[in-house]
């Protein structure tokens, strides 16, 4: 049985939000060690080091946890259609970074709620109130307010960013269609083991530079980083609904602007600032919507309270 069925719907969203904050957490600080090592190593050999270390790490892992008796659900189709997504998502993102302002490409990337919004009506069959489409919308006007894109910096590859971002989205719907039973560490397994496939062939291609002990221990630190971050993606996914999880995405955002003033000196100018806060108050608000949900659902089901009425009492909490 699916661990998303068997949990309260409020106790499902909190982990489901909670792990989406986490793993933006864990992909900020992976970031920030690898632009470190990337200053003397070629991307796509930095990303092919980084997927080995994480692969060995994500297999040990789940030897330790029994996991590895079940290897053989990474050969589910859903399993490997969402790992194909991973990678594809990943070499889009990153062909269209080389190309843009990183500015521009964090911007485009972080519409990815957006879709995955829109994916969890079409596909999912989730309730999104107009106030909720708001919230998500506010947050998005925020990442665009900090990262503050120029519009001298677009080109075709952000239509390959926009279509990355497309990609993101797929796989976190397609996370939702993977059995309940099959371990996450296992999931996990297969995105690091996919995108580390992929990018071999592309360092061979771009060539390799020499490194030393130095670069493998912060890659090895990335790679934990980097491990916890697709882990929580993934168990972000498989609680509660897309739609209100996937928004926290923008968390990553805060957590950059601390990162960049701690490591680099940055500090947000005054467009920053209302950025900051348009995405603060955008998720304050779906979370108190989301506390309000369960008081409103018991007072529906008290005698008396109309809950013989099917149309209300099947409304999403949002509205």
């Amino acid at each position: 049985m699916s661990t998303v069925a068997a949990t309260p719907p409020f106790a499902a969203n909190r982990r489901g939000i909670l792990s989406m904050a986490g793993a933006m957490a864990c992909f900020v600080a992976n970031d920030t060690v690898v632009k470190v090592v990337s200053a003397g190593m070629p991307t796509a050999q930095l990303i092919f080091l980084r997927g080995v270390i994480a692969t060995a790490m994500v297999l040990a892992v789940a030897h330790a946890l029994g996991a590895t008796a079940r290897l053989r659900d990474t050969a589910d189709r859903r399993v490997l259609a969402r790992a194909a997504a991973e990678a594809i998502a990943t070499v889009l993102y990153l062909t269209a970074l080389f190309q843009l302002p990183i500015a521009n490409a964090t911007a485009i990337n972080l519409s990815a709620p957006l879709f995955i919004v829109v994916l969890a009506v079409m596909f999912m069959r989730e309730k999104v109130s107009a106030a909720h489409w708001l919230a998500v919308c506010a947050g998005f006007a925020g990442v665009v307010l900090v990262v503050q894109p120029g519009l001298a910096g677009f080109n075709v590859y952000a239509l390959v960013c926009l279509l990355s971002a497309l990609f993101q989205a797929v796989r976190d719907l397609l996370t939702r269609r993977i059995a309940g039973d099959v371990p996450s560490v296992l999931v996990t397994l297969s995105t690091t083991a996919s995108v580390t496939a992929l990018a071999a062939p592309l360092s061979l291609l771009e060539g390799w530079r020499a490194f030393g002990a130095g670069d493998l221990g912060l890659l090895a630190l990335a790679a934990v980083f980097l491990m916890g971050a697709y882990y929580l993606i993934v168990d972000a996914m498989r609680h509660g609904r897309m739609s209100l999880v996937a928004p926290f995405r923008y968390t990553g955002v805060l957590y950059a602007i601390v990162v960049g003033y701690l490591v680099w000196g940055d500090v947000p100018n005054p467009l920053a600032w209302g950025g900051i806060a348009l995405l603060i108050g955008a998720g304050l608000y779906v979370l108190y919507r989301e506390r309000r949900a369960p008081g409103r659902e018991r007072r529906m089901r008290q005698p008396g309270s109309g809950v013989g009425v099917r149309p209300k009492a099947a409304r999403s909490p949002d509205r």
